[in-house]
């Protein structure tokens, strides 16, 4: 345990913040566990979407944004509303701190696999079954997990300093060099998602630019400008969410003391991560006619069967 002097360095949130950042938590959260374990259960109960590997990725994306909205909940307020002088044991705290980071860490990383099987899916048209089959997507899935938590787990296993010495000051326990490493390592992957998408715009104006060359007569919708539209929303969604974060913690990774208004606005800044876990299914799943049409088919099972219960216990 820490005393009570160091705690104060990293609780910095007084009343009214406390309960705004809670309402913050508690608004975000239901809805957004609620339409990811929906996604999983469609997913789960379809022999049809678990033959493809790109509704595999998304059934990933989906489980850790799902443990990504319990953890970081649960863990966020308890760290901050807590009523305790002391700050958690290390072990207990760098535990609970891996989890977080393990399913955000997972959640970008499903991100990066939609996008580059996307890429391949129009790059290698002819090709693109035959290279990635079901149980490679599973390999590729099974991969992406280890590393993940390898990566979150690293201050667990012996990656970590005491606070109110060399610490980060927006994490205790957590040392400045490995909060570089792990911002730089998101700000990459968040780079490779921006040039897959990029690549597969280039690749659709291309081919759109020779359809008109080859029939100018015909009037047609442009796909190029429909996916660039498409997925400029998707990347501007993922840059607002997750740029302010890594934003505070490269400043504070160099060294440069963060003052406590900044560690308020971080803490405010942490819950937009959140909210990307939640708007993730909308933009990446649920758009997939198949998924939706499957999600309406079970959701009108369900309520059939409910009324049907319903009209057995009036007889």
């Amino acid at each position: 345990m820490m005393n009570s002097s160091c705690k104060n360095v990293y609780t910095v949130l007084n009343y009214t913040e406390k309960v705004a950042i809670s309402t913050i938590c508690v608004s975000i959260t239901p809805l957004s566990l609620l339409v990811n374990v929906l996604i999983l259960v469609v997913i789960g109960c379809s022999r049809n979407l678990r033959k493809h590997p790109s509704y595999l990725f998304m059934g990933s994306l989906a489980l850790a944004d799902t443990i990504a909205c319990s953890c970081y909940t649960i863990n966020f307020l308890e760290f901050h509303l807590s009523e305790s002088d002391n700050l958690l044991g290390k072990t207990e705290y760098l535990l609970k701190l891996g989890g977080v980071t393990m399913a955000f860490t997972g959640s970008v990383g499903s991100l990066l696999v939609m996008a580059a099987d996307r890429y391949h899916a129009i790059y290698k048209v002819s090709t693109y079954k035959v290279l990635l089959t079901r149980k490679r997507a599973f390999m590729a899935i099974v991969t992406l997990w280890v590393m993940a938590a390898l990566i979150s787990f690293l201050p667990l296993m012996g990656w970590n300093c005491q606070p109110c010495e060399s610490c980060s000051s927006l994490f205790p326990y957590v040392d400045r060099y490995y909060l570089a490493f792990f911002a730089s390592l998101v700000l990459v992957v968040i780079v490779l998602i921006l040039v897959a998408y990029a690549l597969i715009v280039w690749m659709a104006h291309k081919h759109e630019a020779n359809m008109s060359a080859e029939h100018p007569e015909l009037a047609r919708m442009r796909v190029d400008i429909h996916l660039a539209k498409t997925f400029s929303c998707v990347m501007l969604i993922l840059l607002v969410c997750w740029l302010p974060v890594l934003s505070f913690m490269m400043t504070d990774a160099v060294g440069t003391k963060l003052l406590t208004p900044e560690k308020k606005a971080f803490a405010f800044c942490s819950t937009l991560c959140l909210l990307n876990s939640g708007i993730n299914p909308l933009l990446y799943t649920l758009r997939c006619r198949e998924l939706r049409a499957l999600y309406i088919h079970i959701h009108i099972h369900i309520h059939i069967s409910v009324k049907n219960e319903g009209n057995k216990e009036k007889i």
